[in-house]
This record gives C-alpha cells, sequence and structure tokens, in this order.
C-alpha cells in the first residue's frame, strides 16, 4: 500500500521560503515519477512542479519558474519542493502525488497515490 506523507508548509512573508517533503511508503523500487500540485478554494489543482523517476528532467508551471526547485533522494523514497521568494498569490493546499510510471505527468488525473496535503500560506 502506497503512502504518501507530505511536511513543511506553514506560514511565511512574502519573498520568504520554504521547503516542502514527501515521504514514499511501499514502493519498493523507485521506478515512479512525482508531481508537485496546489489548490486553493473553488480551483482545480494545478501542478506547479513534475519530476521523472531518476530526477533528470524535471516540469515547472510557468508561475514557479526560476523561483520553485523539485527534487528528489530516491535512497529515502523522497521528493523535495524547494520554493523561493514566495508571493502572496502561492498561498494553497500543495500536495504530493505519485504515479507508478517513469515519466511525469502534469494532469491530477495520471496520478494514482497522493498525499493528505499541507498548507502554505504567504502574509503580505
Amino acid at each position: 500500500q502506497v503512502q504518501l506523507v507530505e511536511s513543511g508548509g506553514g506560514l511565511v512573508q512574502v519573498g520568504g521560503s520554504l521547503r516542502l517533503s514527501c515521504a514514499a511508503s511501499g514502493l519498493s523500487d523507485s521506478a515512479y515519477a512525482t508531481g508537485w500540485f496546489r489548490q486553493t478554494p473553488g480551483k482545480d489543482r494545478e501542478c506547479v512542479a513534475a519530476i521523472d523517476w531518476s530526477g533528470r528532467n524535471t516540469y515547472y508551471a510557468d508561475s514557479v519558474k526560476g523561483r520553485f526547485t523539485i527534487s528528489r533522494d530516491n535512497a529515502k523514497n523522497t521528493v523535495f519542493l524547494e520554493m523561493d521568494s514566495l508571493e502572496p498569490g502561492d498561498t494553497a493546499v500543495f500536495f504530493c502525488a505519485v504515479r507508478r510510471v517513469l515519466w511525469y505527468a502534469t494532469r491530477p488525473v495520471d496520478y494514482g497515490y497522493w498525499g493528505q496535503g499541507t498548507q502554505v500560506t504567504v502574509s503580505s
């Protein structure tokens, strides 16, 4: 049974940084891709970053390019999202998701496993 646990969310001021972690259990190898999504009330879940199984190929939404960095540590089955220069518009619940395919995707429907989410609030 695959389980994902996010951590690292919180309250931060504009311009600050946070590092989210997504720890996966129940996966016997690193043959999976991971995406980070965010969601605000009344809006669809949006993929902000994704990474393939190797860590060599990544995706970023235009709104976070140059500010967010996704990475993974396959030895620890953990994926990270480093968020810098945070803006009020980044306020959302952030979810990590896993698909047991080598390559990442950006649609929520393409991911089969989800964490419970972690709140990120950026205050001005």
